[in-house]
């Protein structure tokens, strides 16, 4: 007979982390408190290990993470930007932290004070007349905002107007969010100044114009470019009887600078977990508040954050609400730390961070604007894309350049999109970065470069210096292996006489 022996990377026999103390309770056979035909026959086989080996393996594993504490992340259009600390002791406070949704509102005063003054904060910075903080993320306040839409169009009549119009180089999630929202799409094409081509989104009114309920726009787009006919844009759909939704994922590029009521938008979705802190990456949280104009304000879910002479309450919002998202409260604790980033920078603060997010980007991209083709060459606001045709030429693809900035410590940027830029690199390096990062990140983008013409097999090699190094990323994605197994090794039971 044989058996087999798990051999673990560490632990011994017989080895112990902690004791715990005896039960205080009567005893009762596991029988009595599990099914039978769901209790082991033998204990799991797990390493024995002590708590120093714990707690080292799991530090060491941590330290494989990357993340913006550790080094420079410029990855485009999702803004990864070092958050100040103080945001996150504001959101560990137990008055905000152990509070419960349901508590009345006579005991979360100070909660729904944050709230009423979080929502007159974004709608100034967004020259909206309400917001609902309700969304979970932008993409949840995608869904929502165009159901504002559908409700205001049939309240007036319009129900028929089912097309909503998104720009070639939109997020991913606004075609799909409108699908979601039973929309049908229609794409308009990018201009040579990589803003919305005007003739065709004239010759797509003068064809479906009363079908259109709503042309979603980013501005700055996913090239980072300002779109330099947005007003004239807005009156046309206006003028058509669509209305404007602002995907606001590049709004750290605009703080106190514009706004995008200004600009002719009627709805409006910030995503607090990008703009104003709250680090989002391994997916999640997320906060995507949702701001309207005036008109749309009766269709805005319920309840909201109102004052009174006798303090702060939940105010209904009418017979028009489109009902409730979300709980009241949203991502209450991402909302806490938004408050805390707008109330600690002011509007001063607020605009100096768009500022610097616009120079530190056009740097880099004058920078390097020699080693890497730009296909938009204009002014860029927060984030830029640039073409790795030049180095695919040469048998280097840009996810072989994103592979290899691994080497140098750098999060690599975005790479494939937007999908009208082919070999994409989207660079955002956001305000938080100092010259000498900047500088940094140009010195290694310019020697990978110059591997792609003396030495691209270092480069299709790479990562070198991580962890893991090159996967078969379609393997990966199809056969991925998503545990770690013990070593299985046969072993000789003793024999008896």
């Amino acid at each position: 007979m044989s058996t087999e022996q798990l051999i673990f990377e560490q632990g011994a026999p017989g080895r112990r982390g902690v004791t715990l103390p005896l039960m205080d309770l009567p005893e009762r056979p596991l029988s009595q408190l599990i099914p039978r035909e769901f209790l082991r026959e033998e204990p799991a086989p797990l390493p024995e290990v002590s708590e120093i080996e714990v707690v080292r393996h799991y530090t060491h594993l941590s330290q494989r993470n990357f993340g913006v504490d550790v080094g420079f992340y410029p990855l485009g259009s999702c803004t990864m930007k070092y958050n100040p600390k103080i945001n996150e002791d504001m959101a560990a406070l137990a008055g905000f932290a152990r509070i419960h949704p349901l508590e009345h509102e006579s005991m979360v005063q100070g909660a729904l004070q944050v709230l009423y003054e979080l929502e007159r904060f974004l709608a100034e910075i967004a020259g909206m007349a309400r917001m609902t903080l309700q969304p979970a993320a932008g993409a949840h306040g995608e869904i929502t905002g165009l159901m504002l839409i559908r409700a205001y169009h049939e309240q007036r009549g319009a129900g028929h107007r089912d097309k909503v119009l998104i720009p070639d180089g939109a997020h991913g999630t606004n075609p799909a969010s409108a699908t979601l929202a039973d929309y049908q799409t229609i794409t308009l094409p990018s201009n040579a100044r990589g803003g919305v081509d005007m003739e065709a989104l004239e010759g797509v009114l003068a064809e479906h114009g009363d079908e259109v309920a709503a042309l979603m726009m980013t501005n700055p787009n996913t090239l980072g470019l300002f779109d330099e006919n947005i007003v004239e844009i807005a009156r046309r759909v206006h003028q058509a009887g669509g209305q404007l939704y602002y995907d606001g994922a590049n709004a750290n590029a605009i703080l106190g600078l514009t706004r995008p009521g200004d600009m002719g938008f009627d709805v409006v979705h910030l995503n607090l977990h990008k703009t104003c802190s709250t680090p989002h990456g391994g997916g999640g949280p997320g906060a995507g508040p949702i701001g309207v104009a005036a008109h749309l304000v009766p269709f805005l879910p319920g309840p909201l954050p109102a004052k009174s002479k006798h303090g702060y309450y939940w105010e209904d919002a009418g017979p028009l609400s489109i009902g409730r998202v979300r709980a009241n409260c949203g991502n209450f604790l991402v909302l806490v730390r938004a408050y805390t980033y707008i109330r600690s920078n002011g509007p001063d603060g607020l605009r100096h961070a768009s500022e610097s997010a616009v120079l530190n980007a056009n740097y880099l991209m004058r920078a390097l604007q020699a080693d890497y083709d730009l296909p938009y060459d204009r002014e860029c606001m927060h984030e830029f894309v640039f073409s790795a045709d030049r180095q695919k030429a040469l048998g280097v693809s840009a996810m072989d350049i994103a592979k290899r900035l691994l080497d140098f410590g750098i999060h690599p940027p975005t790479t494939y999109f937007p999908l009208i830029v082919h070999e994409a690199l989207m660079i955002e390096p956001t305000e938080t970065e100092t010259k000498e990062t900047l500088d940094v990140f140009i010195a290694t983008m310019r020697q990978i470069a110059r591997e792609a013409v003396e030495r691209p097999a270092l480069i299709l090699e790479a990562p070198h210096e991580t962890v893991i190094g090159r996967l078969d990323q379609t393997l990966a994605a199809r056969k991925p292996d998503l545990r770690w197994e013990a070593e299985k090794r046969p072993e000789k039971s003793a024999v008896r006489v």
